[in-house]
């Protein structure tokens, strides 16, 4: 497998190396965090860190099961300690060892201790874990391959479009790029890796019975990235087609699915009243190439699939996003951070004088003087409609 290089993770790792914090990388499955830490064991090795101060372990590798035990954990990592010198500590997909942070927390006491851990669930930084070593952590959310890295890998600029259609349908998950050639073996790889999200993340540790209820409402949630849902309303919508289903057990579906990160809920906010609205949200899939594989046809839907891109490219540069409401209008994201926010409208195209009406119009309700953007996939000039700026979204993308 190529080994793709992930820099704004790599240099988070970087900035945090020798820093008193633990430090957290978290994901869903397969889009990288193993490599990552390759990738960082690689570099410490190149800048003077030599091999007996790295100690790597993957638990999912059956030859550490014994080590998924506190005690004989502890008790092999006290051992690998140096005296005077750093000891690097990559503990890989740590929730498969029981009590992991009271093993955490004796190791990160120590001194010349440098912790790194990978989870492909959320609920390993629940409210009792991140209580125990709260202020002690910092943590790196990791996603699949974005845009801008995809098209690096693929070493060249030519045919954005083409590139970001193959993008779409090729899934962005790292190792898809080795089988881009081999479509059958692609979606074999899809299909295992959707199953070992479901089945091991999802079904056995929430102990769900009724599987065939769960996947209805994987591919409910996935049919409708970019709507407005709340748990009642796809309760009530499954239950009218003949899937009786409760609004309780909606909510610890869509809970499952956001913890192990194969979903994103986006919460709506109030841009003129700045607050935030606890009624209805939306979700986004992490990848297009899952979401092909489930829906089949019906997953090509240009827009909405757009507007999922752009809101993971957000997430990417450490925004918060939010839904917008504006009066009776919607604006697609208003994304947040220390230095203020942006606003967002997203469309496949606005070549259509009513469409670009319709989708500058919540942004024109806007009075505060934060950047206003709309993205779409035309291929025309920029363009600046009283300082909300249109910009092709392919190369917003590729540029941050």
């Amino acid at each position: 497998m190529k080994k793709i290089e992930r820099k704004i993770y790599l240099n988070k790792l970087i900035a945090f190396q020798n820093k008193k914090v633990i430090k957290i990388i978290t994901g869903v499955r397969r889009c990288g965090k193993s490599t990552l830490l390759e990738m960082f064991q690689e570099y410490l090795l190149a800048h003077g860190v030599t091999q007996k101060q790295i100690v790597f372990i993957n638990f999912e590798d059956y030859d550490t099961v014994e080590l998924r035990d506190p005690q004989k954990l502890y008790s092999f990592l006290k051992k690998k300690l140096l005296n005077g010198k750093n000891t690097y500590i990559f503990l890989d997909e740590i929730q498969h060892v029981n009590n992991f942070p009271e093993v955490v927390d004796s190791l990160f006491i120590k001194d010349n201790v440098d912790l790194y851990l990978t989870g492909s669930n959320a609920y390993m930084l629940s409210s009792e874990i991140a209580t125990l070593i709260s202020g002690r952590y910092v943590e790196i959310s990791m996603l699949p391959l974005s845009f801008q890295e995809y098209v690096l890998a693929t070493e060249n600029r030519d045919n954005l479009a083409l590139k970001y259609s193959e993008y779409l349908q090729f899934s962005s998950f790292p190792y898809a790029m080795d089988l881009r050639e081999q479509p059958l073996e692609l979606l074999d790889y899809l299909n295992s890796l959707y199953n070992t999200i479901i089945l091991k993340d999802v079904v056995s540790r929430k102990k769900i019975s009724d599987v065939m209820m769960l996947e209805s409402v994987v591919r409910f949630t996935f049919d409708n990235i970019g709507n407005l849902l709340s748990t009642k309303k796809i309760a009530d919508t499954m239950s009218s087609h003949g899937r009786k289903i409760d609004v309780k057990t909606v909510e610890k579906y869509l809970t499952a699915f956001t913890e192990c990160f194969i979903l994103y809920q986006a919460k709506r906010y109030n841009i003129k009243g700045k607050q935030h609205l606890s009624t209805l949200q939306k979700y986004y899939v992490v990848d297009m190439g899952l979401r092909r594989i489930l829906l089949g046809s019906r997953a090509f839907d240009v827009g909405r699939i757009l507007e999922n891109i752009v809101y993971l490219e957000l997430l990417r540069r450490d925004k918060e996003v939010y839904v917008g409401k504006v009066d009776n209008l919607e604006v697609d994201f208003v994304a947040m951070d220390n230095e203020g926010q942006c606003y967002y409208q997203v469309a496949a195209t606005v070549r259509d004088k009513a469409t670009l009406a319709r989708e500058l119009a919540p942004l024109q309700q806007i009075v505060d003087q934060y950047p206003k953007y709309l993205l779409t996939l035309d291929e025309d000039p920029d363009a600046d409609y009283n300082g909300i700026r249109r910009i092709n979204v392919l190369t917003w993308l590729l540029n941050k």
